[in-house]
């Protein structure tokens, strides 16, 4: 479960995004919509534990924000996010796969369930590798708009995650794909997966957070937890000072 109280953040430049209350339950589609340069992004980033928001509260699935942002990255993932987990244009659909299984696994093989979990993601994300040019060995660069917004979700699917976070899920989709690609969202959440999906227009049937109108340089900007292993110091309010946001998303 997600909820959000007056959550919000503000930096050097003004508010990036504010004043956001919502209660969504576990397995729930959540629409993060507005306009580009609102800090829908951000939003999406913060309540999965990659941004340190500064005003109000949130909690995801019994961790409070932003003091336990390293425990709601461990049961988050995200999808395709420019500066931050973007795809590598240059690499084939196979060898995403076969990196995402590799950085997932940590002390012994497990080949059998790499199969089946590759499998499983792949269906859930509704991406069928006969059908692309070159099969598994077609390049990111290569594919359609929606097959790479399905590779993105099939390799944050790989880690299981209690929430997905999925940038700019609209962009550039005509209405069919439009709906293809919020229909299969739709079935991560229906199979128990929260799913904050950022977009321009919510499909029908979502749950809409709105970022509102929040100052376009700002968004730029934010504060960050460096640490990850700091959650010993976890009531540290500090501002680290103004960043860049999704270099400093990367980095945690």
């Amino acid at each position: 479960m997600i909820t959000a109280e007056g959550y919000g953040l503000r930096g050097p430049r003004g508010r990036v995004f504010g004043d956001v209350s919502f209660s969504a339950p576990a397995g729930t589609l959540v629409a993060v919509e507005g306009p580009s340069g609102t800090g829908r992004t951000c939003l999406m980033l913060a309540l999965t534990g990659r941004m340190k928001a500064n005003e109000g509260r949130a909690e995801v699935h019994g961790h409070l924000l932003p003091r336990r942002m390293p425990a709601v990255r461990r049961i988050s993932a995200l999808g395709p996010v420019d500066g931050v987990s973007a795809l590598e244009p240059a690499l084939t659909v196979a060898e995403h796969l076969r990196e995402r299984v590799l950085l997932q696994r940590r002390f012994f093989s497990r080949a059998d369930r790499d199969r089946a979990d590759v499998s499983a993601a792949l269906a859930a994300a509704g991406l069928e590798l006969d059908a692309l040019v070159k099969g598994e060995r077609t390049a990111v660069r290569d594919l359609e708009r929606l097959e790479a917004l399905r590779l993105g979700v099939a390799l944050a699917l790989l880690a299981h995650p209690r929430v997905l976070g999925v940038d700019d899920v609209d962009h550039k989709l005509g209405d069919a794909d439009r709906e293809a690609a919020w229909s299969m969202l739709r079935s991560v959440a229906d199979a128990g997966t929260t799913v904050l999906g950022v977009c321009t227009r919510a499909p029908a049937g979502a749950l809409v957070v709105s970022t509102g109108t929040a100052a376009p340089a700002a968004a730029a900007e934010m504060t960050y937890e460096a640490d990850e292993t700091a959650e010993t110091a976890e009531t540290d309010e500090t501002e680290e000072g103004a960043v860049d946001a999704y270099t400093e998303a990367r980095r945690a």
